[in-house]
């Protein structure tokens, strides 16, 4: 009977594991320089120029100029104050509201009592400043947006405050009225989100009005 004897394993020697990884690492280095070219450079330079080419005044943000300076963002919210004016919903955005800087939500639950006593602060103040009974304020003119930077207010808000700007301002309300309908814009792709008003056009577009 003839007995088979296994010969002993033989370690690959350090020339040996040299030249399996060095292929491997070149591949490895090529592989990384040729996405970094291509993810990193050439792929942002073209979508960048692409977007300034297709959509330049979306891709620089959305600046409104008036008079060769920038007054604002048609994606950011202001926090415009005075009677003359058609105010933006309430932002917990910093310690005085619409800091760009300190995006963000007041991050109060539902049942806070600090959230519970703002709504009834706001509810009052606009009831009061708008002529119009506290059960008919709007929701988006008692509550922060989650952002505290959102742009828009709904329709029945900037209607709500038609009034108060037309008199702060010398103006016809129908004029007014018929301002704020002007500037109502719909659902996106006829479905998604909700009818609303920029406020920024619109007050933009309020301060052009020549007054009566």
């Amino acid at each position: 009977m003839t007995t088979l004897i296994a010969a002993p394993a033989v370690a690959p020697s350090e020339g040996t594991t040299r030249a399996s990884w060095g292929p491997q690492l070149l591949a490895g280095l090529r592989a990384l320089l040729v996405l970094t070219a291509v993810l990193g450079i050439a792929y942002p330079l073209a979508i960048t120029g692409f977007a300034q080419l297709a959509f330049h005044d979306r891709a620089d943000g959305s600046l409104v100029h008036r008079d060769g300076q920038v007054v604002g963002s048609r994606l950011l919210g202001q926090g415009f104050t005075g009677p003359q004016w058609f105010h933006p919903r309430p932002s917990a955005a910093g310690k005085d509201g619409y800091d760009g800087t300190a995006s963000g939500a007041s991050n109060l639950g539902p049942e806070n009592p600090t959230l519970l006593q703002q709504v009834q602060q706001r509810r009052t103040a606009a009831a009061a400043a708008d002529g119009v009974p506290a059960a008919s304020v709007p929701p988006d003119a008692l509550t922060a947006s989650g952002s505290g930077l959102d742009p828009d207010i709904s329709p029945a808000y900037a209607r709500e405050q038609v009034g108060r700007v037309a008199e702060a301002r010398g103006l016809d309300p129908a004029v007014v009225r018929r301002l704020v309908e002007q500037h109502v814009q719909g659902r996106q792709l006829g479905f998604l989100g909700e009818p609303h008003v920029n406020v920024l056009d619109l007050d933009l577009a309020l301060a052009a009005l020549p007054r009566q």
